[in-house]
């Protein structure tokens, strides 16, 4: 492979690529002759990058400048026939990679599911040049040696295999070096259609049905043939394609019968390829009649986006923004254009999916992380040929779309929305706005609870504002009561952690044959583990945070690196016995929920018990089909979930949320204690609230119990401005990590000097985080406010790069990673 760059340029066709790899800018090759015509924009190439490693890359532009910075290698193969990536979709990802400060390598790698990134796969190959001469070999090589000798090709997971260990490298250094072997590197393509044996008559019979008595009379002694055709013949009424898995039920035959159908010149088998995407199989039904409010609604976004390009539609908990966006979904199909529906979390798309289903059907296509990698292509192969509606969570952005003309981001306020690892560190909501811009098309901003940005913007006039203030059917917003919980602990009335309030009114609840959604964000069943004598609590080895107790595993993990270890029975530091479990989380108040309300019917919803690819959705149906009485949940079950039973929702901790050292701490205890709160009494009768809290004079309780956002956004708004914070300033958060303290405090001091000398009193630290140490990496923030002009933002990141540069060229530095996080909170 390494001979590759020595070959001659015979075009002057050049082809400039992104690669899948963080490298810092596009990477040009040349076209050969035979291959000039195929490369075209958007299409995956074979190309090699160092040494010999090869990858698809996608073709950025097709040109005809010579590159003056190195000699181009060719262009080995042209992967796709047809673009699989749009011109605007390239647009995109190099605005990201601008914006966001980071590569198109890692924009791409973000936005091509994973069976369509092609890297090559490495094999081995017994050398022409090796006699077979197995001395001076160790054991290990001699196993590889022989199985080549047998196999004449392994991939590197083979050699794994053969020696029963996960390192290799060092082992095939030595083959390579005594000239046993040489490596083949070869690009595969993961993706693989999902086919199904077929059988259908052969063309004889197809074509007369006279020739099927012959059929018939071939098969006459043989009561399984018979049996089989006749099955055939039932299913073929139905559907063209007649599965052999179909046929083996029907019939009660196996495998044998329907090759000696095939053998009598009676059948021929073929494969089909299918779908893996599961179809709507259910009848479809009617929507709901529009109310007054959603009638005025809709006549208001109609209007407005004739002047705007984005609205912001503010509608209280209950209010039926889903039926609004189910509306504008239908308006648009009916025009022949494409609808992408963005949702912050999966959890959320699950009662979605299932209500637009049963309006639109097959019209509906998903698309998020939880499905498998071929599931993923198989979306992105139906949007690249138009199909019309598409939902999903923020990855879904970078589908390709044709004929883009509306984006719903539902929940728009939610921090979901903020890629936080790895890059690009993109906000879906903000990059829907700019795709929107790309494809001249209209974006519909929907919540409860909108972020102060968007609002700000809708009050200044930049979008649009429609408002929705009354529940649907005209319920009224639940009653939400205070509860004091220092008042309940000295009067000794609380029942572990519940107040005797929200305990009575479960039982009420569970009496009337109600339900209710107890709230608690924080997962596991105990945060610490303390020791009563000395005072030591369980860390983890590898974060400076404590472990928390989970019951299900009886251990203790780490929520950041998944660290996990066994319950000591003594207290490591002083040997004593007097370990004890402090704090609370959905684990636990499972737990005493079961002890308080042992009749009750409790299930739980947290990262925990939703890992796997359908747990969401049993969850959620369960509680709608009315097994479960009480759900307990951390945020999963506060956004945009449609309970019509649930008349009590309580929150366990309303101080928890306020407590975060951020600016944005009180926007999102508003937002969320809202959001939770509106899961109450949402279809047939008023629900009660019941809050927990300590500081029940808190401004944002307060105004979460009055239902008041105006008051919390005008507050909020003058301290934003007074300290300046967004949306009157810009933000970018630095972080340096590295394993050594040493090693990134110097790092951390050059950096920081230079970009002080840059940018003045723009920068604010460096200061140790909050966690200062994660998975072994030591860590130091630094915070960039910027004024919102574009040229100030644009020069801002061009020294923090430049910065990055100093650094890695800086003695003991080069290892040090600079994470930029542009927007981070």
């Amino acid at each position: 492979m390494s001979t590759l760059d020595l070959h001659p340029i015979s075009t002057n066709q050049f082809a400039t690529v992104i690669l899948p790899i963080a490298v810092p800018k596009p990477y040009t090759y040349y076209i050969p002759t035979e291959l000039i015509g195929l490369v075209q924009e958007g299409v995956r190439v074979e190309v090699q990058f160092g040494k010999s490693k090869l990858y698809s890359a996608i073709v950025l532009e097709v040109h005809d400048k010579v590159p003056e910075s190195h000699k181009p290698k060719p262009i080995l193969n042209v992967i796709d026939e047809q673009a699989i990536v749009h011109p605007v979709q390239l647009q995109l990802w190099q605005w990201i990679a601008k914006y966001y400060s980071c590569t198109a390598g890692e924009v791409m790698s973000a936005a091509l599911p994973a069976h369509l990134k092609l890297a090559s796969e490495t094999s081995i190959l017994l050398s022409p040049l090796y006699d077979e001469n197995y001395e001076g070999l160790s054991d290990k090589e001699f196993m590889i040696a022989e199985a080549l000798s047998i196999q004449n090709e392994l991939r590197l997971d083979d050699v794994r295999a053969i020696l029963n260990q996960k390192s290799v490298y060092k082992l095939i250094h030595k083959l390579l070096e005594k000239r046993i072997i040489y490596l083949k590197e070869e690009i595969k393509t993961k993706y693989k259609p999902k086919v199904v044996g077929c059988v259908k008559l052969t063309s004889t019979y197809l074509e007369e049905e006279k020739k099927l008595a012959e059929a018939f009379d071939l098969t006459k002694r043989s009561e399984k043939q018979e049996r089989a055709l006749m099955a055939y013949l039932q299913i073929y009424k139905k559907q063209e394609h007649v599965r052999k898995s179909e046929l083996y039920k029907l019939a009660n035959v196996d495998t044998s019968v329907i090759k000696a159908l095939v053998k009598k010149g009676i059948f021929e088998a073929y494969d089909k390829e299918v779908s893996r995407l599961a179809g709507y199989e259910e009848e479809l039904m009617d929507k709901h009649d529009l109310s007054e409010q959603q009638l005025q609604a809709l006549a208001q976004i109609d209007t407005l986006f004739k002047e705007k390009n984005t609205l912001l539609l503010h509608g209280v908990t209950g209010s039926g923004k889903t039926r609004v966006y189910i509306e504008l979904i239908q308006k648009a199909m009916q025009q022949d254009e494409q609808v992408l529906y963005l949702l912050p979390e999966i959890a959320l798309t699950t009662q979605i999916i299932q209500r637009l289903q049963k309006i639109f059907g097959d019209e509906i296509a998903v698309y998020h992380s939880r499905m498998s990698n071929n599931e993923r292509v198989e979306v992105w192969k139906k949007v690249l040929t138009g199909h019309k509606v598409v939902l999903g969570a923020r990855s879904s952005l970078f589908l390709p779309f044709k004929d883009l003309k509306l984006i719903i981001v539902d929940e728009e306020h939610d921090l979901s929305y903020k890629q936080l690892d790895p890059a690009p560190r993109y906000n879906a909501r903000d990059t829907a706005i700019y795709l929107a811009h790309l494809h001249k098309a209209k974006v519909l901003l929907g919540t409860a609870t909108p972020s102060v940005e968007s609002y700000h913007n809708a009050q200044r006039g930049k979008y649009g504002l429609v408002e929705m203030k009354e529940r649907f059917g005209g319920l009224a917003m639940p009653e939400i009561v205070l509860v004091d919980k220092r008042e309940e602990l000295k009067k000794q009335t609380m029942q572990s952690v519940f107040t005797s309030v929200l305990m009575n009114e479960l039982k009420l609840a569970l009496a009337r044959g109600e339900q209710a959604i107890i709230f608690q964000n924080r997962r596991g069943h105990s945060p610490t583990m303390r020791c009563t004598s000395c005072g030591w609590h369980s860390e983890c080895r590898n974060c400076d945070v404590s472990l928390t107790y989970h019951k299900f595993h009886n251990n203790l993990q780490c929520h950041y690196c998944g660290y996990q270890q066994a319950i000591p029975k003594d207290c490591p530091a002083c040997g004593s016995r007097t370990l004890t479990l402090k704090g609370f989380g959905t684990e636990k108040i499972e737990d005493e929920l079961q002890i308080l309300l042992p009749d009750a019917r409790i299930g739980r919803m947290d990262f925990d018990t939703v890992r796997t690819k359908n747990a969401h959705a049993r969850i959620i149906n369960e509680f709608e089909e009315k097994q479960l009485d009480i759900l307990v949940g951390t945020q999963m079950v506060t956004k945009g979930l449609d309970f019509e039973n649930v008349s009590v929702v309580g929150v366990l901790s309303a101080d928890q949320p306020l407590q975060f050292p951020d600016f944005r701490s009180s926007e999102r205890a508003y937002q969320l204690l809202t959001q939770v709160s509106g899961r109450a009494g949402r279809k047939h009768k008023q629900g009660k609230v019941i809050i927990q809290a300590f500081d029940v004079a808190h401004p944002v309780i307060k105004e979460v119990i009055h239902h008041n956002f105006t008051h919390f956004f005008n507050r909020e708004l003058s301290e934003r401005r007074a300290f300046f914070y967004p949306p009157f300033m810009r933000l970018i958060k630095i972080t340096l990590k590295h394993k050594k303290p040493s090693v990134l405090n110097k790092a951390t001091r050059i950096f920081a000097d230079f970009l002080r000398s840059k940018l003045q009193k723009r920068l604010i630290g460096p200061a140790v985080p909050s966690i200062p140490r994660v998975r072994n990496y030591y860590l130091m923030d630094m915070l960039i406010k910027l004024e919102r002009h574009a040229d100030v933002i644009g020069f801002a990141k061009q020294m923090i790069a430049e910065a990055s540069h100093l650094v890695h060229q800086t003695e003991q530095c080069s290892q040090v990673r600079v994470v930029v996080n542009v927007d981070p909170y």
